[in-house]
């Protein structure tokens, strides 16, 4: 089941010691009402949007009608809460959303996420009764897994029989990856009694953010709203950084617990602090400790950080000691925190030509990040992707790597600014990026600084989520001819957006009703294509990931659609067009014996077929089956390896299947899974890196001096 509210994540509870030993959700959550800045942040989101989206929309009946599917979509996106009698009678009010927002009443979105409340306790409660009966995994029976498509339930013993396969289906999971049925009754339970409590811990906020959102991507995909929580959250995540005292939290057993603790931060110089150990209270200063067990994480997080040199006190149930253990209370100074592990980070790979070796220089960058604060305050140490991009380039031209490799995989975009910058890096001086407004005017955005930063060799590694600025910057080193665009096709959105600030709209106090991304403008390539829809599509391709169809602008009903202006004038840096067959051609010969690569596409091609499929069998001898030709596939990849006949490591290995979700299984495994996963075989990286080996070997001095111009 893909539930798509935030707060209905696997992350579980409080232990069970038995069947239904967790005490019972009430029947009817206590209900949720709107507070009156939602109200207003409401109205002043709609009058924004009807006046300064790039593609303005009355709030009229028809979008009403859009936003109205868009709240279903986004409250049962699988159609496993609600059934057909549900769905009649709240579309009574399908044409009324736009009303009750412009009249600042939100009375009927409100009944719509109570009555998803009660319909989800309803379901857990169900779910969790069915664990005294057990199932009969002899019958023939299947489950279908993705019912986003399918009707809704016709009647509540319909709903039921789609729960009851449902739990069958977990059962047998956790059956098949070696757990007794008396394990597994505990563990469902309390999966399900956990995700009981995390529907009952839902706040007015959460809901008012869901609904919000559903109203902005009724209009526009890339629109959203970000309330005062959220909003401060993408501060933090442009600026790499934040004041607290350097620990990253999680929920385990009803106990907010650390999960890592941040290199150079208050809580590891303590000395105190450990992993798994588990914060029961915090205090500010000297004042009285609040109680934080059994809350979400994100309420917790709210406490602990501060002003910097602020005084903050843990009472800390360590990783080691017992439930009713010793504890002990830690004093920490706040400080700045700086978020190393999502900034741009390189690494030297090396590519093999027989005896010849080069050096790749791979630097990954997650995101297009910028302190837009300390920018606008001159600061002059602000952070930046351009600033540690460059600092790296320049550590790479000491190390004198042969090529240089942009790993923007997964990069989901950032600021337009950086990626501009960054393009300049790489080619002098130039336009890089067309924006058009929502009047039609065309603006260019421009590298106004001499020289580059880089003159070798380049390629840009990119895939389905490499979107926005990704797409800018890939677009532009193509369109130069400065370097090889490898991997997938990109997502595929070509959208400007800025932030409004509804508070200093609507003249309200600070941190009251929160911000608008609000898509103002469209950009375009200098060659006047645009990335919007289609994406940038690589030079050399690799294989798409399986859920490709399902990511991506392409996937979204209201998507803008790929339209075409004029080119912007260019002086291209270089021309590899002539070049790509020869490297096409050596890529191509050396996946075909590279078995590693070959495991990734099989696991592809197999987990398409399995979600084409889009059902599984329930009858426990038809499963084993289809797991013993699994572990055969896999077994076979081992005993290859063993033989010294495959030099890969295996990480194109589908994962073994045990049926847990996350939070299941003991911080200590989950993070060792972790550091196993990090550590594997990138086999798509290393093809990149050979690729770009290949280049630098098959460019002429003439070629590879036009490229470094």
């Amino acid at each position: 089941m893909k539930l798509n509210l935030l707060w209905i994540a696997l992350s579980l509870g409080l232990a069970a010691p038995g069947l239904n030993a967790q005490p019972a959700a009430t029947a009817n959550p206590p209900e949720l009402k709107p507070v009156v800045q939602e109200a207003k942040a409401a109205s002043v989101a709609a009058q924004v949007l009807s006046r300064f989206h790039y593609k303005p929309m009355p709030l009229d009946e028809s979008l009403s009608a859009r936003v109205f599917d868009q709240y279903l979509k986004a409250l049962d996106s699988e159609r496993l809460l609600f059934v057909q009698e549900d769905i009649d009678r709240l579309s009574a009010n399908r044409a009324r959303l736009g009303e009750a927002i412009m009249k600042e009443d939100l009375g009927i979105p409100y009944a719509m996420f109570n009555l998803y409340r009660q319909r989800a306790v309803e379901r857990f409660t169900y779910a969790r009764s069915l664990l005294k009966k057990g199932f009969d995994f002899q019958a023939a029976e299947t489950y279908q897994f993705a019912r986003e498509k399918e009707a809704w339930a016709k009647n509540e013993a319909e709903m039921r029989e789609l729960w009851r396969k449902r739990l069958k289906n977990d059962w047998l999971r956790l059956k098949l990856g070696g757990k007794d049925d008396k394990s597994i009754v505990e563990l469902l339970d309390k999966r399900y009694y956990t995700l009981m409590k995390q529907v009952m811990r839902v706040k007015s906020a959460d809901a008012f953010q869901v609904f919000m959102n559903a109203y902005t991507m009724a209009i526009e995909p890339h629109t959203s709203y970000m309330g005062p929580r959220a909003s401060a959250e993408f501060g933090i995540s442009m600026q790499l950084s934040l004041v607290g005292i350097g620990a990253s939290l999680t929920e385990l057993d009803d106990y907010i617990t650390i999960r890592d603790l941040v290199p150079g931060g208050p809580a590891i110089l303590s000395g105190q602090l450990r992993a798994g150990d588990r914060i029961l209270g915090v205090a500010q200063g000297d004042a009285a400790m609040t109680d934080v067990l059994g809350w979400r994480v994100d309420d917790a997080v709210v406490l602990i950080r501060g002003t910097a040199d602020s005084v903050v006190r843990l009472d800390i149930l360590p990783v080691d000691a017992a439930p009713d253990g010793k504890r002990k209370v830690v004093s920490l100074v706040r400080k700045t925190i700086s978020l190393d592990a999502r900034a741009a980070k390189s690494t030297i790979q090396v590519a093999t030509d027989g005896k010849t070796t080069r050096r790749i220089g791979v630097i990954s960058l997650p995101t297009f990040y910028e302190d837009f604060t300390g920018r606008q305050k001159g600061l002059q140490d602000y952070r930046s992707a351009t600033r540690d991009v460059a600092r790296l380039l320049e550590q790479m031209k000491k190390d004198k790597v042969d090529g240089v490799l942009i790993d923007l995989r997964n990069n989901g975009g950032g600021s337009m600014g950086e990626a501009i910058e960054l393009t300049g890096m790489f080619i002098d001086k130039g336009p890089v990026v067309q924006q058009r407004s929502a009047n039609g005017q065309v603006s260019v955005g421009a590298d106004t600084k001499a020289g580059v930063a880089w003159e070798g060799p380049l390629a840009v590694l990119i895939n389905r989520r490499s979107a926005s600025s990704s797409e800018i910057f890939a677009a532009a080193i193509q369109d130069y001819g400065r370097g090889l665009i490898i991997g997938e096709p990109s997502f595929g959105k070509g959208t400007v957006q800025a932030l409004v600030n509804l508070d200093e709209m609507a003249k309200a106090p600070k941190g009251q009703l929160g911000e608008l991304k609000i898509t103002i403008a469209q950009f375009f390539r200098v060659n006047g294509g645009t990335t919007q829809l289609r994406g940038v599509t690589p030079d050399i391709l690799f294989p798409a990931a399986p859920d490709a169809e399902t990511v991506g602008e392409s996937s979204y009903e209201n998507a803008l659609p790929w339209v075409q202006i004029k080119p912007v004038e260019f002086a291209p840096a270089g021309d590899l067009k002539k070049v790509l067959p020869a490297l096409v051609a050596l890529h191509e010969a050396r996946v075909r014996k590279d078995k590693a690569f070959q495991y990734l596409q099989e696991d592809i091609a197999e987990s398409k077929v399995q979600r084409a499929k889009n059902q599984v069998s329930l009858n426990e001898t038809a499963r084993r089956k289809e797991l013993a030709v699994q572990e055969a596939r896999l077994a076979s990849r081992d005993s290859k390896r063993e033989a010294g006949k495959d030099a890969s490591n295996g990480s194109g290995n589908p994962v073994r299947d045990d049926g847990l979700q996350p939070g299941e299984r003991s911080l200590a495994i989950e993070l060792a899974a972790e550091k196993v996963r990090e550590s594997a075989k990138d086999v798509l990286l290393i093809e990149a890196v050979q690729i770009l080996g290949d280049a630098v070997r098959v460019l002429t001095p003439a070629a590879q001096a036009a490229v470094q111009r």
